[in-house]
């Protein structure tokens, strides 16, 4: 009997050891915990505005009217926040050569071989080791590893660039659009509230006004799912809507 009541036990055991090994375990949200991050902002480039700043850039010299860059969003970065979260256990030296622009000298970036071609096609400051800088200054307080950090990353991109937000300045190149115009067209796709967490950031070329960048806030829980980025979207602490209204630069020197 007492042999018996054993083997039972010794059976149950086992059957929960062999369920606990392969039940589905939920993938944890990709957020920062390293540093504590209680939301992320997410900076996308309008590159032709960009350029027409630092045209001798190597991104900027080989732009031209057919690559990804002239008509849709690029990558410039996906920052923790708040703006404290940087560097995170990155050594001094790395540090050093990432503040002195060094970006080059930094170590390159163990990633897969297809995410480093979306990369120089997303990111066309990939070209002057932009991503390199990224991963060490903010990927590093985010992710345990660079080719996490920008699978997440270019998810959320391409969730923007298939949005009502890319397509009125696809659909303005040339044309001066509004603040009022940006959240309308953020809140198409993402709902209401989504245009007041978006910062509008324009710089001035001569007597033009370029809108050169967007960032765009997201809640503490972003993943590399994109399904989940509309809901983070609205979970998002808010931001200053920043430039008023500024032009769509088109590629070249205007």
């Amino acid at each position: 009997m007492k042999k018996e009541i054993f083997n039972i036990l010794f059976l149950a055991i086992v059957v929960v050891a062999v369920a606990w090994l392969y039940w589905p375990q939920g993938e944890e949200p990709e957020k920062l915990s390293k540093s504590g991050a209680d939301s992320y902002v997410l900076a996308l480039s309008w590159q032709p505005a960009f350029c027409e700043r630092k045209p001798n850039k190597p991104e900027c010299r080989s732009q031209h009217e057919r690559r990804y860059d002239a008509n849709n969003f690029s990558l410039h970065g996906l920052w923790p926040q708040p703006r404290g979260n940087i560097y995170c256990n990155v050594e001094k030296k790395m540090v050093q050569l990432d503040k002195r622009g060094r970006w080059k000298d930094l170590p390159k970036l163990e990633i897969e071989e297809t995410t480093r071609k979306e990369l120089a096609q997303f990111m066309p400051g990939y070209r002057s080791n932009l991503h390199r800088h990224e991963w060490v200054k903010h990927g590093t307080c985010m992710a345990n590893n660079p080719q996490r950090y920008y699978e997440i990353s270019m998810d959320a991109l391409k969730f923007i660039n298939a949005s009502a937000l890319r397509d009125l300045f696809a659909s303005n190149i040339g044309k001066e659009i509004t603040a009022p115009q940006i959240v309308k067209a953020m809140e198409r796709s993402f709902g209401k509230g989504a245009g007041n967490r978006i910062t509008i950031s324009c710089k001035r070329d001569g007597k033009r006004t370029l809108i050169n960048e967007i960032r765009i806030s997201y809640g503490s829980a972003l993943s590399h799912t994109t399904s989940s980025l509309e809901e983070m979207n609205r979970l998002a602490p808010k931001l200053p809507i920043g430039c008023k209204r500024g032009v769509v630069d088109p590629v070249g020197l205007q």
